[in-house]
């Protein structure tokens, strides 16, 4: 079955079709990670985006239940150079073509992802529209230029919970129906859930937490309430500068004087609610392989990132905030830290599921600021 996608530019790229029968709009965006597809599939932080993998073959190890990021796939699209047809990995509990379908998220196969990636990094992310339902090719140039964008728009609302819960699973030994649930710890951390991975949860389960997930515009005096030690501020999709409400509610937590730690959008909002501006990258960050140095010590970090935006670091008052890590190739904000807080954040993923894990003792020298233990 054929499938088609067009850019905005007008370039149309014809593969052969997987996963559901769809046609779909959404914002193009290249990945380089080598493995972790179903990880990069579920992330809440990809919600409206089609991504192209820039690694060749892809669903040899099919889909497992361990390994989600949130109960379904949150890309609008997904795009690959070739589909395996074989699935060679024991935990599998089907193929990636039946997961997509099963879910409603068209995939396209056979197509040249790198005369896509080298587009998109000349011209910058572009609209795109995808059709696996036999659509003209034009029509869906002109689909994908009449789409209204993801600039601006509240993405959050889409991927955050309705209601708060409790989180118990750690990275434990996993058992037939999910991983075995640990006893809290004294240390109560909130985690604000912008599209929160659950690897960033039970890394804090690890740490002897005990977690609380709120939704996203819960107002900073209910959170409060919940007498916590401390308050992270996890990933999410889109444009920061969309989420002017959810600005003011970090602005009261800062004021509440409580350890924070923002991860991704939770440290662009940090950085917002200091009165600091964002900005739309070239093409973005998307990929485990991003060198990150920290400047307190000189060394560099090989990090996961995935985020199309950025802090201006023009705009931000030095005298009131550190600029604590940079990027490497692109020398973009990192990471930054409040002089003489216990608030700290970085643009890239320490929970880096699945890989990989240099940043990982961030969450060891976050908690680590908590009371309670």
């Amino acid at each position: 079955m054929r499938g088609i996608l067009a850019l905005e530019d007008g370039s149309i790229f014809v593969g052969e079709a997987f996963g559901a029968r769809a046609t779909v709009v959404g914002e193009i965006v290249f990945h380089t990670a080598m493995t972790g597809y179903q990880e990069i599939l579920t992330d809440p932080s990809y919600r409206g985006q089609m991504v192209v993998m820039t690694c060749s073959h892809i669903g040899n190890v099919g889909v497992n239940e361990e390994d989600v990021e949130s109960d379904r796939p949150q890309v609008a699209a997904f795009i690959i150079r070739a589909l395996s047809p074989i699935v060679s990995n024991w935990r599998a509990r089907e193929p990636l073509a039946d997961y997509l379908a099963r879910h409603g998220v068209p995939g396209l196969a056979g197509v040249d992802t790198r005369a896509i990636t080298r587009r998109i990094r000349e011209r910058g992310t572009m609209k795109a529209a995808l059709s696996t339902e036999g659509l003209d090719p034009e029509v869906l140039v002109e689909r994908a230029r009449a789409w209204e964008g993801l600039e601006g728009r509240d993405m959050v609302r889409e991927v955050t919970c309705a209601v708060p819960y409790e989180w118990t699973e750690g990275h434990g030994r996993w058992q037939p129906h999910g991983f075995r649930p640990e006893a809290g710890g004294r240390r109560h951390v909130v985690v604000y859930d912008f599209g929160v991975k659950r690897s960033i949860l039970r890394r804090l389960v690890d740490r002897g937490c005990r977690v609380t997930v709120v939704p996203a515009y819960t107002p900073a005096e209910e959170a409060l309430r919940l007498r916590p030690d401390g308050i992270v501020l996890s990933n999410g999709p889109g444009d920061p500068a969309g989420l002017p409400e959810i600005v003011g509610i970090v602005r009261r937590l800062l004021e509440a004087e409580i350890p924070l730690f923002g991860i991704c959008l939770g440290h662009q909002l940090i950085a917002r609610a200091l009165g600091a501006r964002t900005y739309k990258l070239p093409f973005g960050h998307h990929g485990s392989n991003h060198p990150v140095v920290d400047r307190s010590t000189g060394r560099v970090q090989i990090t996961a990132q995935n985020h199309n935006y950025a802090v201006d670091p023009d705009t931000l008052d030095l005298g009131q905030v550190e600029i604590t890590h940079l990027n490497r190739n692109d020398g973009t904000v990192e990471g930054l830290a409040l002089r003489g807080r216990p608030v700290f954040s970085v643009q890239y993923h320490p929970e880096a599921n699945p890989g990989p894990h240099d940043a990982d003792p961030l969450f060891d020298r976050w908690v680590g600021l908590l009371g309670g233990g």
